[in-house]
């Protein structure tokens, strides 16, 4: 029986109360195929809950595997509730497929021993395939709702780092619209470099206030200066092949959804960012 003080949308509620459907895609694509009944009759993806109600899911439906590792994952920070994981560039955090971050992380991250584990831990936000960097994973049912409302009240502050091309001169915020959706971001140059095939090379911290797909690649596209080794968004002409996205998530910052304790996990420039500003001091 749900328990609420105020009204609130299904597909927001039932993640993590699933023992096989615990992710928010497993919720919507189980409440689309007609799985999950309110009181005894299907639900829809928009259906609101006041509270009392009784919630069935028939059938299974796993969304989660176990797969060992083909390259190195780290754990960057761990606590019974939540677990911080630096993603290699070249995955997907989550998918239909079986070479993902969350398979991997399923593999080598035991579940919780908190009465509300969930059977694996689920990432509560994604990175683009080509980027590296933190991926927060959800531990126990209570983290995920809570760190489902940090991202959605945007109290996680996130921080980027990338290299890209061109003379970049207007940096500040950017608040466009992306897709129909409000897209704000902010843009801090550290520092640029002459460069004989690129004229300039820029690194860049960036900091997305809202997460919409590509936000960082499409903004700095917009900006004329594009992220250097972008095969998307990238100029003709001026596209790095083989060296992967110079795009990384450095930092994360926020309070403890259970502890309530301040949370700051950091990662350092990667090698190939060092290569290009060798004196960049973090």
């Amino acid at each position: 029986m749900t328990d609420l003080n105020e009204p609130q949308r299904l597909s927001d509620y039932a993640v993590g109360i699933f023992i096989h459907t615990s992710s928010r895609k497993g919720i919507k694509k189980a409440i689309k195929k007609g799985l999950v009944f309110i009181n005894d009759k299907r639900s829809y993806t928009g259906d609101f809950l006041k509270g009392k109600e009784k919630i069935d899911l028939y059938g299974e439906l796993t969304d989660h595997q176990r797969i060992k590792p083909d390259i190195d994952i780290d754990i960057v920070y761990k606590d019974p509730f939540l677990a911080i994981i630096n993603k290699p560039p070249g995955i997907v955090v989550s998918g239909n497929k079986a070479r993902t971050l969350s398979h991997f992380v399923s593999y080598i991250l035991e579940p919780s021993k908190e009465k509300d584990a969930l059977p694996v831990p689920c990432s509560v936000h994604r990175l683009d395939y080509p980027t590296s960097g933190l991926v927060i994973f959800a531990r126990t049912i209570k983290a995920m709702h809570g760190l489902n409302d940090l991202f959605s009240t945007r109290k996680i502050k996130k921080t980027y780092y990338a290299i890209t091309i061109g003379d970049l001169r207007e940096f500040g915020m950017i608040d466009n619209m992306l897709n129909g959706k409000k897209a704000v971001s902010h843009v801090e140059l550290v520092s640029s470099v002459k460069s004989e095939r690129f004229g300039q090379l820029n690194l860049c911290r960036l900091f997305p206030v809202t997460g919409r797909r590509h936000q960082l690649r499409i903004h700095m596209a917009e900006l004329d200066t594009p992220i250097l080794g972008d095969l998307k968004y990238g100029k003709k002409g001026l596209l790095l092949k083989g060296k992967g996205l110079y795009l990384m998530a450095q930092n994360l910052d926020f309070i403890h959804p259970i502890t309530g304790k301040p949370i700051e996990v950091s990662l350092p420039i990667t090698k190939k960012f060092k290569k290009i500003f060798p004196e960049f001091q973090e």
